[in-house]
């Protein structure tokens, strides 16, 4: 049986996820697909987290925070600037020699945490909240 192209699969929604996409679209459907699995890695989430929230840091900083070893850190952290939710930046620091090297979440990566997993996590909270107090008469 042959499908419609256009028919809807959920009231206003394509049958096709790719004519989501604008048509000017920056992005592939493939390369939406790759930020969000980049996320569902711990540590990946964990860095795009905290560059989100936390703002700018360095490798130095992460390391720290996270307690994790550099080659892990930059094994994840080149994954998140492949796929586009980091970018890292270079600059000289007043005082020091060489340039300074940090990392900040671009603006795929802010949206992919807090309109994506973060939601998600909400979400969840607000459930737990609405069946306790349903669960307490």
């Amino acid at each position: 049986m042959a499908t419609n192209p256009t028919r809807s699969v959920g009231g206003d929604l394509p049958e096709d996820p790719e004519d989501l996409l604008p048509a000017d679209s920056v992005l592939s459907l493939e390369e939406y697909l790759e930020m969000h699995a980049a996320v569902g890695h711990r540590t990946r989430y964990e860095i795009l987290y905290r560059l989100v929230h936390s703002g700018e840091m360095s490798p130095t900083e992460l390391e720290a925070a996270m307690d994790i070893d550099d080659s892990t850190l930059h094994y994840h952290l080149n994954k998140l600037v492949d796929v586009g939710l980091v970018e890292k930046r270079q600059r000289t620091e007043r005082g020091q020699d060489g340039l300074y090297t940090y990392y900040r979440a671009t603006v795929y990566g802010e949206v992919t945490l807090t309109d994506g997993v973060d939601e998600l996590i909400q979400g969840e909270q607000e459930f737990e909240r609405m069946y306790d107090s349903t669960s307490d008469t």
